[in-house]
């Protein structure tokens, strides 16, 4: 019996999946044309070979084969990516972008794709500081950030004083840079979502490790310019990825079986 029910719930499983996939809409082979930074491991980067892979790569390959279209792709800076975006320079933007209201006026997001919790890395031989009040306390201590970045305001707000422009914020132009520049030295801090966090924590064989309680949750979702008509199928075929265990998978690949060489 069991056997039997089991078996049954496969079926239905399978069926459910079927019926999902059949119900996405068809795009009929249209181009869509996606922006990314490739410097936000271990959602999209550049690999030892130079290719461009990671996450969100292995996502939106899904998502076309699903809607029938093509995917080209782009590569821009963090800081031009909402304003390029916004002004529809492009069809849609991913590199991590936590959904907030104020990124709403300019840009519309995607449902969430994945969720995170904002935590603070270091290097692996850092005793200076074990959480965000004690790194607050010591002024000599500085944190890498890039500019309009949630990492950026969780730093100002929730680490530091609430002054955006304390010089003890040392800005860089790529979420990449200011870990280099915490393994050399030039910097205490880095914070990240604990997703990208886990993936340089890995790789790093000791060199960085996660200290301190989390400093809250964000979604991440895909972008597009206002009013674009790419929303609703992009959400219905990432509600069909969570339905049939993809995403998950995607995230046990890139977050428990992939050791990232940077």
């Amino acid at each position: 019996m069991k056997l039997t029910a089991a078996l049954a719930g496969l079926a239905l499983a399978a069926t459910t999946s079927f019926a999902q996939a059949e119900a996405l809409p068809d795009l009929q082979g249209r181009e869509i044309v996606v922006v990314t930074e490739n410097a936000y491991p271990p959602l999209q980067f550049i690999d030892a070979s130079g290719a461009a892979v990671g996450w969100e790569y292995d996502a939106m390959a899904e998502i076309a084969k699903r809607l029938n279209a093509t995917v080209t792709y782009e590569n821009t800076s963090w800081d031009a990516m909402i304003p390029a975006v916004s002004g529809g320079q492009y069809d849609m933007g991913m590199t991590g972008i936590t959904i907030r209201d104020d990124r709403k006026e300019q840009v519309d997001f995607s449902d969430a794709y994945m969720r995170s919790e904002m935590v603070m890395m270091v290097r692996g031989d850092e005793t200076r500081f074990t959480d965000a009040k004690s790194f607050g306390a010591n002024p000599d201590l500085l944190m890498a950030a890039q500019p309009g970045t949630t990492p950026f305001y969780v730093g100002v707000y929730e680490v530091l004083d609430g002054n955006e422009a304390n010089p003890r914020i040392k800005m860089f132009e790529t979420f990449g840079a200011g870990v280099e520049a915490l393994r050399s030295g030039d910097v205490d801090l880095v914070l990240t979502d604990g997703t990208s966090g886990a993936g340089y924590v890995a790789a790093s064989e000791g060199g960085l490790k996660i200290v301190g309680d989390k400093l809250g949750t964000e979604d991440f979702g895909f972008i597009f310019p206002k009013g674009s008509d790419l929303v609703a199928p992009i959400n219905a075929a990432i509600a069909a990825l969570k339905a049939d265990g993809t995403l998950a998978a995607l995230d046990k690949k890139w977050f428990l079986d992939t050791k990232l060489g940077q």
